[in-house]
């Protein structure tokens, strides 16, 4: 290993590669060189890294040339035809979409979790989870090791910003609109989501479930290496412009009480307790932008199911649930 890395951000344009940017300059990544590639319509564009000005390149397989860590957040087909081209040019690449996060021969990790699954990726790709699942496993693994989780209901709050920029514009325009007393455009957004809530992920007809959902149950078993954790998940798109939040009901093989849970959790990597709903303290999205960790608050027996827990999950989703996992998954794996 070197002291110093070759680092390509594919998607440098886009929110979660402007928080890649971010991300990797705030932790002090060892960058020798920056690399930021985008779709030929935003080449030419100029951002600002490291106290420099970098010129944003058409993604092209001379791009990877002599690159050692690549971080995409492009969209699942620019990472089907580019993730395997960076490999072939000796990068290992760090995928932010959803393409190879169920491919057996690609590991997928969030680093407080199962980060030596990623020092073995024989395709050179290593996946970065859905943002809803990241936050989740993050709060779940400290419980898992002290008794084995048998099933998790979830369901999830989740910021207009985990579908774009686009997203967030279109939302806003919506609360003009209401405003304004003028028609609401819900072209964009499928939908009012403006003093509503919606539920517009692609539908998974045979089953009665959405795409997001049936992420949080596929990728939660592979990153626990634990096909038989049953995972109930409900997903709602909220009028939020940052910040996901998850309520979570845990069964264990063993019971586990509020304070043992608070205890564990306190200690875990990634963590942050919020919890004195008496005195109405609880995590809010509101604050959790520009944070690094998960907060955890109204930890609390399940009263429908003794022995169980129910909790609250709030973490930020174009950080923790996209560009500081991967910029971790690099530091771990690379850095020490």
């Amino acid at each position: 290993m070197t002291n110093e890395f070759n680092v390509a951000v594919l998607g440098a344009t886009g929110a979660v590669g402007q928080e890649m940017l971010r991300v990797l300059e705030q932790r002090k990544f060892p960058v020798k060189e920056l690399r930021a590639l985008a779709s030929p319509r935003s080449a030419g564009r100029k951002l600002t890294f490291g106290g420099r000005e970098v010129t944003v390149q058409a993604v092209s397989e001379e791009a990877f040339e002599g690159v050692d860590i690549a971080l995409f957040s492009a969209g699942g087909g620019t990472s089907k035809e580019w993730a395997p081209k960076a490999a072939d040019k000796g990068a290992t690449v760090i995928d932010n979409s959803s393409a190879w996060r169920m491919d057996p021969m690609c590991p997928l990790v969030v680093p407080e979790v199962n980060l030596e699954a990623g020092r073995e990726r024989p395709k050179g790709i290593i996946a970065n989870p859905n943002c809803s699942t990241i936050q989740m496993v993050v709060a779940l693994k400290p419980l898992y090791d002290a008794s084995r989780i048998t099933r998790v209901v979830v369901a999830t709050y989740q910021a207009i910003s985990g579908s774009g920029a686009k997203a967030v514009e279109a939302f806003l325009g919506q609360e003009k609109a209401l405003l304004d007393g003028t028609d609401v455009d819900t072209s964009v957004l499928k939908g009012q989501l403006a003093q509503n809530v919606l539920m517009h992920w692609s539908r998974d007809v045979e089953s009665g479930y959405q795409e997001e959902e049936l992420k949080m149950v596929n990728e939660t078993r592979k990153i626990f290496g634990d096909p038989d954790i049953r995972v109930s998940p409900t997903a709602v798109r909220v009028p939020v412009i940052n910040g996901h939040g998850e309520s979570l009901a845990i069964e264990m093989e063993e019971p586990m009480t509020p304070e043992q849970a608070r205890e564990l959790l306190s200690k875990a990597p990634g963590v942050e307790v919020v919890d004195d709903f008496g005195e109405g303290v609880y995590p809010q999205p509101i604050q959790v932008a520009g944070r690094d960790d998960v907060m955890v608050g109204r930890i609390r027996d399940d009263v429908g199911n003794p022995g169980g827990l129910q909790m609250w999950v709030v973490g930020d989703n174009l950080r923790k649930g996209a560009a500081l996992n991967a910029v971790q998954i690099a530091e771990g794996l690379f850095v020490g």
